[in-house]
C-alpha cells in the first residue's frame, strides 16, 4: 500500500520495515504479535526506546511508522480497533535546520571546483573529483533531495533544458531551475564520462555516458553513486576546506540552498515549490532566517520608522 498507492520511497519502505520488525522483536518478548498487539505494549515499546537512548524524534518516527500499520488493519478489517489511537506521540521541540554561511558554501565550492580541474593522475581520481563537484553544483544550485539527486538518469546532462524534471516524494513531479554554472558543471562531467577507462581501473563508468543508464554511475549495487559515499565525499572535503565534518552532508547543504533563497528575497511559496514540499508547514522551518531581513525591511520602508522624536510626546504635536 505504501509503495503502490502513496508513491513511497525505497527508502521509506526500508524505514518502515526496521521500525516495525523492532517493534515486533519487543512484543513478542511478552507472547504477542504485531496483529494482537495492545495500546500498553506500544507505550512499553516507547519507553523501552527511550531506556536505551533513543531521542523523542526518534521515538516519535518509531510511532508513525506503528500507526501506519494499524491504520492500515483497521481500514482493511484485518482489526476491529486501532490500538496505536490512543498512545501519545512523544513530545518534540523542532530544532532549527543546520546551515552553513553562504562564504561556508562558497569556499566548500571552490575547493570542489579547483580539485575538479587540477587533479592529475589516474582517470578513477579525475573521475571522482568530477563527479563529487558536479553534486555539490547541482545540490547547491537546486536543492534536491539527495535521494533525488544521486537518482538522477544520465539524460539529465543531455538536455539543453535550463530545467530539471524531478519525481520526488510521493511521486510528485517538479520543475526544478538549473543555474549556467550547474549546466557548464554536467557538460564537464559528460566530456569526462565520454572518455573510455582504462582497462585497469575499478571506477564506473568504463564507457561513455550514452551507454550509462545513472547520471552518477558508480561500481555500487544500486548502479550509481550512493547517498552514504557522497556524504563520505563531502565531508573529506568540508575538513579540507576548513569547516568541521560534523557540520556538513547533503541535507545540511540543501538546508543552506532554502536559507540563503530566503536570506536574498525568495518567497516562502516558491521555496517550498523548489524544495517539493507537499505542505508549507515544513518550509516554516526557514523562516527564522528571515527575521533580521523583515526587521530591516520594517526599518529602511516604513514611514514611522525613522520619526521616533516626531512623534514620541505632546511638543511635537501642531496647535490650531
Amino acid at each position: 500500500m505504501q509503495s503502490a498507492e502513496r508513491g513511497a520511497s525505497e527508502n521509506t519502505l526500508q524505514s518502515y520495515a526496521r521500525d516495525l520488525d523492532s517493534f515486533e522483536d519487543h512484543i513478542a518478548t511478552g507472547g504477542n504479535n504485531l496483529q494482537s498487539a495492545r495500546s500498553d505494549d506500544i507505550r512499553a515499546y516507547l519507553v523501552s526506546l527511550a531506556k536505551r537512548g533513543n531521542s523523542a524524534s526518534t521515538q516519535a518516527r518509531h510511532l508513525s511508522s506503528i500507526r501506519q500499520l494499524y491504520k492500515f488493519l483497521y481500514a482493511e478489517g484485518i482489526r476491529a480497533d486501532n490500538p496505536s489511537g490512543s498512545v501519545e506521540r512523544p513530545r518534540t521541540e523542532r530544532g532549527l535546520p543546520k546551515i552553513l554561511s553562504v562564504e561556508e558554501v562558497g569556499s566548500i565550492l571552490a575547493l570542489a571546483e579547483h580539485q575538479a580541474h587540477n587533479t592529475g593522475g589516474s582517470y578513477a581520481r579525475r573521475y571522482r573529483s568530477m563527479r563529487l563537484y558536479v553534486l555539490l553544483e547541482l545540490l547547491y544550485a537546486t536543492g534536491l533531495r539527495v535521494s533525488e539527486l544521486v537518482n538522477l538518469p544520465a539524460s539529465a546532462a543531455k538536455t539543453n533544458s535550463r530545467f530539471l524534471s524531478i519525481t520526488g516524494k510521493g511521486a510528485k513531479d517538479r520543475l526544478v531551475p538549473l543555474s549556467a554554472k550547474s549546466v557548464t558543471a554536467m557538460n564537464a562531467f559528460a566530456d569526462l564520462t565520454r572518455l573510455t577507462a582504462p582497462a585497469d581501473s575499478k571506477t564506473q563508468p568504463r564507457h561513455s555516458l550514452k551507454d550509462a543508464k545513472w547520471l552518477f554511475p558508480a561500481s555500487s549495487k544500486s548502479g550509481h553513486i550512493t547517498r552514504q559515499a557522497f556524504a563520505r565525499d563531502l565531508k573529506s572535503l568540508a575538513q579540507n576546506a576548513g569547516i568541521s565534518a560534523k557540520r556538513v552532508s547533503p541535507h545540511v547543504l540543501r538546508h543552506a540552498f532554502a536559507s540563503h533563497l530566503l536570506q536574498n528575497g525568495a518567497d516562502l511559496r516558491s521555496v517550498q515549490i523548489l524544495l517539493g514540499h507537499s505542505d508549507i508547514a515544513t518550509t516554516q522551518i526557514y523562516t527564522h532566517v528571515l527575521e533580521a531581513r523583515l526587521r530591516q525591511l520594517v526599518e529602511d520602508h516604513h514611514p514611522l520608522a525613522n520619526q521616533t522624536d516626531k512623534v514620541a510626546g505632546p511638543q511635537n504635536l501642531i496647535a490650531d
